[in-house]
């Protein structure tokens, strides 16, 4: 497929994304700032994900579609978009100028589609093939081989493949792809500050004098929360009195609860968070954010931390080293080495520490990065951003009947009310 060339004009941007959910955090989270970056910028994206039932609404990121999905076994509530005709057929209605696909996996297809239609498609890189495998005990030879060959298909599929860091692109580079580019994410450094820190909120958790940690991840065996807990353990078996703050679930929940339990850890389970300042007031009131997930391709939750002041310990093997910097610290994905990473951190004033961590989120603001995703689109930035306001955009744009699933009952009544 032919390299997406500038238009002039604005555009429609279809993105279809999986696995996501309205506890889902870090690919929610981007799918949300990117369309909201489009729309500002003055294109048009549209996203459609899976859900229980169809819908269709305008938000500041644009058109949100949401077409029925099986829910997948095992993955804690996380649906797909299964049904490729009624993908398809959506797709028509909607005539992209421009596509992009968050799932490189059950969305593949797309590409196909988007070459038959000639519209100009991109796949974005989340995750890591070969990374993902072996966290599922895959043998690393085997890993290689299988992520290679699904690599090299989706390479051919799709105009261009974006990868967030230079780890993502790896696999890519391995295999020869000549169609990647870099296009990093961001974070929000107003809603995410220093100044979201908060005393009440802190003693809730610890006693004054203790360390408190703070995970936010998904539950999930790729994330390694276990880890965690091993860091916890370790630490208070060598006499620091530290506390930990789970914010997320998933299907390792219940099995990390009766482990802390079992080993009488000071473990406090939030489950999802799901109002945006709570969990930047937890991030910001923390000593320090643990991020043990060894296949992470940038790690958006440990950004977030780090804008609210919060120093980070990151698994060596991830992509999240060259984004944490002086920011935090880097430790082999086993407890006693995060203990000792922690206790590094901790050693280091907590001015010269939060001030580190800040100043180096500060580097990763989300202009920037929808920039280059629209670089990726060849699609030009029509608005100065900087005049544009935020409140209100939800109503700038119509809602037409024919580009909503038919019968969604909430799609008929806003474009009915669009057209009256």
């Amino acid at each position: 497929m032919s390299t997406p060339v500038t238009r002039k004009g604005p555009l429609r941007i279809v993105r279809l994304a999986n696995f996501v959910t309205p506890a889902s955090g870090g690919l929610r989270t981007a799918l949300r700032e990117l369309g909201t970056g489009y729309r500002a910028a003055g294109h048009e994206p549209v996203l459609v994900i899976p859900g229980e039932r169809e819908s269709a609404e305008l938000t500041d990121q644009g058109r949100v579609i949401t077409l029925p999905g099986p829910v997948v076994p095992g993955t804690g509530g996380y649906r797909v978009l299964a049904d490729r005709t009624a993908v398809a057929r959506l797709l028509e209605r909607l005539a992209p100028d421009r596509l992009e696909v968050s799932d490189r996996t059950t969305l593949r297809w797309t590409g196909e589609w988007a070459r038959r239609a000639r519209v100009p498609a991109v796949m974005v890189s989340h995750e890591s093939v070969d990374g993902v495998l072996g966290t599922w005990g895959i043998r690393e030879g085997t890993a290689r081989r299988v992520a290679d060959r699904l690599n090299r298909r989706t390479a051919r599929a799709y105009s261009r493949i974006v990868c967030t860091t230079a780890w993502a692109e790896r696999e890519f580079v391995r295999i020869g792809a000549r169609n990647v580019v870099r296009a990093p994410l961001g974070v929000d450094l107003e809603g995410r500050h220093p100044d979201r820190r908060c005393a009440a909120l802190r003693a809730r958790y610890a006693a004054p004098g203790e360390t408190l940690l703070v995970v936010c991840s998904r539950l999930s065996v790729e994330k390694r929360p276990g880890t965690a807990l091993d860091a916890l353990a370790e630490l208070r078996g060598g006499g620091v009195q530290a506390v930990l703050v789970v914010a997320g679930d998933g299907p390792l929940r219940a099995r990390l609860a009766e482990r802390a339990r079992a080993e009488r850890l000071p473990v406090t389970f939030l489950g999802h968070v799901a109002a945006a300042d709570d969990l930047a007031a937890l991030q910001a009131s923390a000593d320090v954010c643990l991020a043990p997930g060894p296949v992470e391709t940038f790690g958006l939750a440990a950004l977030e931390a780090m804008a609210c002041g919060t120093p980070v310990v990151a698994n060596a093997a991830s992509a999240l080293p060259a984004i944490v910097g002086n920011g935090g610290a880097v430790a082999a994905g086993e407890g006693p080495a995060f203990a000792d990473a922690v206790r590094g951190l901790m050693s280091r004033t907590e001015a010269d520490r939060r001030g580190a961590a800040r100043s180096r989120a500060e580097r990763f603001g989300w202009a920037p990065a929808v920039e280059a995703f629209l670089a990726a689109h060849g699609a030009e930035i029509l608005v100065d951003r900087a005049a544009e306001p935020t409140a209100g955009r939800a109503a700038e744009a119509p809602l037409s009947a024919e580009d909503v699933p038919p019968g969604a009952p909430e799609a008929s009544a806003r474009a009915e009310g669009a057209a009256a």
